[in-house]
């Protein structure tokens, strides 16, 4: 497992569950790599119940797979299962763009513009975890804005279902500058009042790290 760079300081500390999930993200820890409580708990510095259930939050996060007598691992999509969530995605995050009042009002767009810098300054930075909490607070603004929590709650909890996947993606950093150029585009697009343009880019959105996962399993024989 690479050593993974400390995480950025905050107003809260993050909890092991976070920590936990930047690390699968982040691709420091790898599909189907073992997660032992008691390593866990050592390596983290905490009580053995603490870690185990950390594990069990990433089991229903849908990031780990535990079975009897085995213990947990992180979870290794197949291609057709990626396939499919992100079908389901792109189904809902174009829903929810194509319900987004527009123009939008001044009030999205510059919460958006002021995750949009945090997200930047992390890209900058070279602070992969600081991005990835960055980015997941920009879509969540972004698609909350559709007005309807049901569809933003749902897309949330397929977002969550694929964090694994963008391993191949969520550090690497011309994938970081695109999605920083896209996230700019959605926000003149929101402003602009150009629905197709922020639908189109919401769909775009999904492809590179579809790809590259898809991509990552063929080289490896496994797709």
């Amino acid at each position: 497992m690479t050593s993974p760079p400390a995480a950025s300081p905050a107003n809260e500390p993050p909890s092991l569950v976070d920590v936990l999930e930047e690390e699968i993200v982040l691709g420091y820890l790898l599909p189907r790599e073992r997660l032992v409580e008691e390593e866990v708990a050592v390596r983290f510095g905490v009580k053995r119940h603490v870690a185990r259930d950390a594990i069990l939050r990433l089991e229903r996060m849908g990031l780990v797979d535990r079975t009897p007598n085995k213990g947990a691992v992180v979870r290794m999509l197949t291609a057709r299962e990626v396939e499919q969530i992100y079908a389901v995605r792109e189904v809902l995050e174009t829903l929810a763009a194509a319900q987004i009042p527009l123009p939008a009002a001044p009030a999205l767009v510059e919460r958006l513009a002021a995750v949009q810098a945090r997200y930047a300054t992390a890209v900058d930075a070279g602070d992969p975890r600081a991005a990835f909490r960055a980015n997941i607070a920009f879509h969540d603004v972004l698609f909350g804005g559709c007005g309807n929590p049901h569809l933003a709650e749902a897309i949330r909890l397929f977002v969550q279902k694929v964090h694994g996947v963008r391993s191949n993606t969520a550090a690497d950093p011309a994938h970081l500058a695109r999605s920083r150029a896209e996230h700019e585009a959605m926000i003149t697009a929101l402003r602009d009042g150009d629905r197709p343009r922020l639908v189109q880019l919401c769909r775009d959105h999904l492809v590179p790290s579809l790809t590259a996962y898809v991509a990552g399993l063929k080289r490896r024989g496994l797709a």
